[in-house]
């Protein structure tokens, strides 16, 4: 994945990063907080070797065996034979073994300086067993391992050069220390959860998704609307509404497509169900009024049709009456709005609607409305689901997919890809509803326009209105 795959990852899982992340540092600071304080108290000893001549080569040697009898001795200090003389000087309830693991002695390489650290949960009972174990061990050292036999004096001699004190501040647990590693921690969860979240999750989210599934181009984004069920036609009933200027830019987008012939219609379909097409054929067909051209909306989905109950309009006799002969075309095409847009809804839900959608009168019917209208636009059954939106995009100059952001997954994006392909069934582009109106996958109506002037377009549509006013003059005198 490229660098700004990754940062798109991340600012679309920015809350649950930051939520982990202070997860992370409050759980640090809580498992601070349970924690016992321990206090370490710390005694430094001098050993070394008496010498009865001031002798330069004597003391040297005195040294010499001092250095090599710290090595030894640091093993001493938290030995039985001291700690329990400690135990017995403080009067502690413990034993010579447990309180060996709070007793630490140690010697820098090639020093006479023994150094003892006591840790404790009581900062003056550290300090005090610290001091002991520094005198019981320089006894027992002088007056008992190192002492010759007889009366004479012992050749060690070790001193306290730095006593222990109480300590003031606890050594443990280091709040600010575990605090920062919680922080680390939590930060670098959520990242990697946030990564493997999004290589799991197949659904497209974002326009640059699209592009990676299909090869298809993208002609526009539609933002998400958690009215769209009560005013599902916004470019009517909102004209101002940002996700009304995204149809339009998807019509802008729509007339600058390169497409055989002087008709062009179009079957609007999706992978799978509950993804806006009906919605957004709708308004792209009032979108496309809008610039005086003349088009026909049909309700090709004979098996959950949405057009009549959108557009208002009465939807029991409809496009089945006219494919088995019940009814004339002329006759069941409404007029909605200016008079530029004419419906064709789906009438009666029939048993067959793929022996329907399939038949020749249903070829003859598509090109009496191409021949007629400036625009048809198809809205048909979800590709996966049946076989109708394939069979009738063979009667159409070509496809338009929608794909939902946060419900279609990539894989059934490419699978309708796929099947179009499969029957030789042109694919013009793919629109991508839901889009969030904040955030990484936000969408700008002009992102993807192609930058047309209104008026520019105006002007490039009035020679077709013109034929199409006398394809409805002409289809007035047959009638």
């Amino acid at each position: 994945m490229e660098l700004s795959t990754y940062l798109r990852i991340l600012h679309r899982n920015w809350i649950l990063i930051v939520a982990l992340t202070i997860l992370g540092g409050a759980g640090a600071y809580g498992y601070s907080l349970l924690q016992t304080p321990t206090y370490e108290a710390n005694t430094q000893l001098y050993v070394s070797v008496r010498s009865d001549t001031s002798g330069v080569s004597e003391l040297a040697q005195g040294t010499n065996f001092a250095r090599q009898a710290v090595v030894s001795f640091v093993d001493v200090v938290d030995s039985a034979v001291v700690l329990d003389r400690v135990i017995n000087d403080l009067n502690l309830d413990t034993t010579a073994q447990q309180l060996a693991k709070s007793v630490e002695a140690s010697s820098p390489t090639n020093s006479v300086i023994i150094s003892i650290n006591v840790s404790n949960t009581n900062a003056e009972t550290a300090a005090a067993i610290a001091n002991s174990v520094g005198t019981n061990f320089a006894d027992v050292v002088v007056n008992g391992l190192e002492k010759p036999v007889g009366d004479a004096a012992s050749l060690v001699r070790i001193e306290t050069i730095e006593p222990a004190l109480v300590p003031t501040a606890p050594s443990s647990p280091h709040t600010t220390v575990n605090i920062l590693l919680g922080i680390v921690l939590g930060l670098g969860l959520g990242v990697a959860f946030a990564v493997l979240r999004s290589i799991l999750d197949t659904r497209i989210h974002s326009l640059h998704d699209i592009e990676a599934a299909t090869e298809a181009p993208v002609l526009g984004g539609i933002a998400l609307d958690p009215d769209a069920r009560k005013r599902p036609l916004i470019v009517h009933a909102d004209p101002r509404n940002p996700r009304a200027e995204s149809f339009r830019s998807l019509r802008t987008n729509l007339q600058f497509i390169d497409v055989d012939g002087s008709s062009r219609s179009f079957v609007v379909t999706s992978a799978g169900p509950g993804e806006g097409k009906s919605t957004t054929t709708s308004n792209l067909a009032i979108a496309l009024a809008e610039t005086g051209a003349r088009v026909a909306l049909v309700d090709g989905d004979l098996r959950l049709p949405r057009i009549a109950e959108y557009m208002g309009l009465e939807g029991g006799v409809g496009l089945t009456d006219v494919l088995i002969g019940r009814a004339e075309l002329v006759d069941v095409l409404q007029q909605w709005g200016t008079g530029k847009l004419f419906v064709l809804t789906s009438g009666r839900t029939p048993p067959n609607p793929s022996e329907l959608l399939g038949s020749q009168a249903m070829q003859r019917t598509l090109d009496a409305l191409a021949e007629a209208f400036d625009y048809v636009l198809i809205d048909s059954p979800p590709l996966l689901l049946v076989t109708d939106a394939a069979v009738v995009s063979r009667f159409t100059s070509g496809v338009l997919i929608v794909a939902a952001s946060g419900s279609t997954k990539k894989p059934a994006l490419a699978a309708a890809v796929e099947k179009l392909e499969a029957i030789g069934s042109r694919l013009f582009g793919v629109i991508v509803t839901m889009l969030p109106a904040k955030g990484p996958d936000s969408y700008s109506y002009g992102a993807y326009s192609y930058a047309a002037p209104t008026d520019e377009v105006s002007r490039e549509e009035k020679p077709r209105e013109g034929r199409s006013r006398r394809r409805s003059q002409r289809q007035q005198d047959d009638t």
